[in-house]
């Protein structure tokens, strides 16, 4: 087996980067403004309450330490995130070619999975509990990151020679 990358997957291999990159990012930081909105928290405070994921209620209390913390934590997710819809980007295409389906469809699954796995398991140890104007409007959020995520994959993987399907 040839242990060198050809040109054509060089190129796939550097446009999976870009929009993970990109799309982890920019919606990891969208979705801090988001919540900020929603919450009528400040965005460092929002990065605190990110931060007490992991560290609990004293990450309340942690000033700009803990904001920084929440800022990693929160990009860390978005990369990952956005790094797995690139991964099912590149064995289906068709999310590249209907990236408003595809980053719904997906924004969805981010939504449930964060809120209903993540936070309860998190030092947290918190079940949600929305009422209906709160559940919308998170759920919005969360269908945003999606199309950010969504549409950056597109912006970066469609100019990447197509792989087989």
């Amino acid at each position: 087996m040839n242990a060198v990358m050809t040109d054509m997957q060089v190129t796939k291999w550097r446009g999976g980067v870009r929009a993970i990159v990109a799309g982890g990012l920019i919606a990891g930081t969208v979705d801090i403004g988001a919540a900020a909105l929603i919450s009528h928290f400040s965005p460092a405070t929002i990065m605190r309450f990110i931060a007490g994921g992991m560290l609990g209620k004293a990450a309340l209390h942690g000033g700009p330490q803990a904001s920084l913390i929440g800022l990693g934590l929160q990009w860390a997710m978005s990369l990952l995130i956005a790094a797995i819809f690139v991964a099912a980007a590149l064995r289906g295409r068709w999310m590249l070619h209907h990236p408003v389906i595809a980053g719904l469809g997906y924004g969805a699954g981010v939504f449930f999975v964060m809120n209903y796995i993540v936070v309860p398991l998190s030092a947290w140890h918190r079940w949600p509990a929305f009422g209906l104007i709160s559940f919308a409007e998170n759920m919005l959020a969360m269908l945003l990151f999606g199309l950010i995520v969504a549409f950056c994959a597109r912006r970066f993987l469609s100019s990447s020679p197509a792989s087989p399907a």
